[in-house]
């Protein structure tokens, strides 16, 4: 195996288990809930059930990003070592914290010269990044390079497609995703908005459509349109959702159908409590391998 360190953020929304098992490290975001401060460890210290439900009694959460010195404290153990690191960033069209990776990737390399910090900008967000960084432990595994692995995500990452809806608006509306004169016009009507991750890595909404059952349909309908070998496709997928496990099961249950050669079968996990901060509980989203994305 190839010695050096792949790094992530807590964003991933993969588990701590899994991340281990695959051997992929990764830093934590800080935030706030109800005015006291935690560092985001994969739902270890609040359990993501009680995080959701926190958010439905009307709690009060900020996050933040990761700042220079926290990054600056983290990459330096790994280069301490004499290991490089090719580190994923949550994507730069919904936060600042790559500006803050590259701060300490300048003050580090200059301490020490014989190593050395690759950065991506995922343009990815939530199991997405997840998928992309499942992809590079497999190549990693196979024994590519640091420098060709960062050649091979900068030319891959965009493949990694991005949907999501969401049966309560108000977390959106909140963040000023949507407005609130439509927001509110889309709840009385039972709109759930269909959304993905565009080229520059930013939240889009694309469609409305009403009623969730219809919702998990149009993203099966985008899988089967856009996936890798379409019906046939035969890679890695992952559903992941916001505090609300049966609308995701119901998700996956379809994709199992329609999508037969997926290995083991389309994977669930949590949105975390950064991302699910923003987009609140009833958020249900969906990860493939497919067309680059080009808008």
């Amino acid at each position: 195996m190839s010695e050096y360190i792949l790094s992530c953020e807590s964003t991933v929304d993969l588990t701590k288990a899994h991340l281990e098992k695959r051997k992929i490290f990764y830093i934590g975001y800080p935030y706030e809930l109800n005015g006291q401060f935690y560092q985001d460890d994969l739902g270890e210290t609040i359990p993501l059930k009680d995080f959701y439900h926190a958010m439905e009694q009307g709690a009060d959460i900020k996050t933040a990003q990761i700042n220079a010195y926290e990054f600056t404290r983290y990459f330096e153990g790994f280069l301490a070592d004499g290991k490089d690191v090719l580190h994923l960033c949550l994507s730069s069209g919904i936060t600042g914290v790559l500006n803050a990776a590259r701060m300490a990737k300048a003050e580090l390399e200059e301490k020490y010269p014989d190593r050395h910090i690759y950065l991506v900008d995922s343009l990815a967000a939530s199991a997405g990044s997840g998928l992309l960084m499942e992809r590079l432990a497999d190549l990693r595994d196979e024994g590519m390079s640091i420098e060709r692995l960062w050649q091979w995500v900068q030319g891959n990452k965009l493949r990694v497609n991005h949907w999501f809806f969401s049966s309560d608006l108000k977390y959106y509306i909140r963040g000023g995703r949507i407005s609130k004169t439509a927001g509110t016009a889309g709840t009385m009507l039972g709109i759930c908005p269909l959304l993905d991750i565009n080229a520059d890595g930013r939240l889009i909404p694309r469609e409305k459509i009403r009623g969730t059952k219809r919702a998990i349909l149009a993203l099966n309908d985008k899988m089967r349109l856009l996936a890798d070998k379409g019906q046939n496709y035969d890679q890695a997928c992952f559903v992941a959702h916001a505090g609300c496990p049966e609308l995701a099961m119901r998700t996956a249950e379809l994709l199992n159908q329609n999508f037969p050669c997926i290995p083991g079968g389309v994977r669930v996990y949590q949105i975390g409590t950064i991302i699910g901060a923003h987009t609140g509980p009833g958020t249900v989203a969906l990860f493939f391998w497919g067309k680059d994305r080009k808008y």
